[in-house]
């Protein structure tokens, strides 16, 4: 990250979002690469990965009704929507609105850093969760008591920023037998290092390792100017 910028925790408030923005795209990562879908970016994150690309979530956020969110995600007529942030679970209006997102028959993806619980989840959700790796300066946040909750809907991603990280994730998926728990182990490399992701994909290969090379899509389609994020 640039800065040092302070944890700034939203207000829980049972009936609202704290959110960043809303927009229609395509999903850029996780098996569902290149599906039409809402996006939903909930406000303020309590992490600071080093390689954090989503720095702009750590502040401001308008406060909007679930009502009004709903309304809006239904107007755009597409069937999938992201719940990402941030950290969507910081806030606990996120689970009635995940529901009610199901029970309006969307397919919702939950994107969350892996610190706090999932528990509470509806299982109608994908849920994808973060591994940190050693090298996001995060990894000690990591709430393993999430890995017994996972299951074949959910997806779990490492974000890999050398061979000192992948080395650290091929541990954790063969300790914790992560393939056999959740539908895809997800490797993603840090953006911005071309060569890495090559790299990164020879390794995988070379293991025979149980995972699948993640790269966010959205940030090859549009340059950094021109896409949303």
């Amino acid at each position: 990250m640039t800065d040092d910028v302070a944890v700034s925790l939203p207000e829980p408030v049972g009936d609202s979002l704290l959110l960043t923005e809303v927009y229609a795209s395509v999903q850029g990562e996780s098996t569902f690469a290149g599906v039409p879908f809402m996006l939903v970016r909930t406000a303020r994150c309590n992490l600071r990965c080093t390689w954090c690309d989503s720095e702009f979530t750590f502040r401001g956020g308008e406060r909007r009704p679930l009502d009004d969110v709903l309304a809006e995600v239904q107007g755009h007529g597409l069937t999938h929507v992201l719940v990402t942030g941030g950290e969507p679970l910081l806030q606990p209006a996120v689970l009635p609105f995940m529901t009610r997102l199901c029970d309006e028959e969307f397919v919702v993806l939950l994107e969350t850093g892996g610190s706090l619980d999932i528990g509470a989840v509806d299982p109608r959700v994908h849920r994808i969760v973060d591994v940190k790796c050693p090298g996001s300066g995060e990894h000690e946040r990591n709430r393993w008591q999430n890995v017994p909750l996972l299951t074949p809907r959910d997806e779990v991603k490492f974000v890999v920023a050398g061979r000192a990280d992948y080395e650290w994730a091929k541990g954790v998926i063969r300790r914790e037998h992560l393939d056999r728990r959740c539908g895809a182990v997800l490797l993603s490399p840090v953006w911005g290092a071309p060569d890495f992701a090559a790299d990164l994909a020879e390794w995988i290969v070379a293991d025979s390792l149980p995972a699948r090379l993640n790269l966010q899509i959205h940030k090859v389609l549009w340059p950094a100017a021109e896409r949303r994020r």
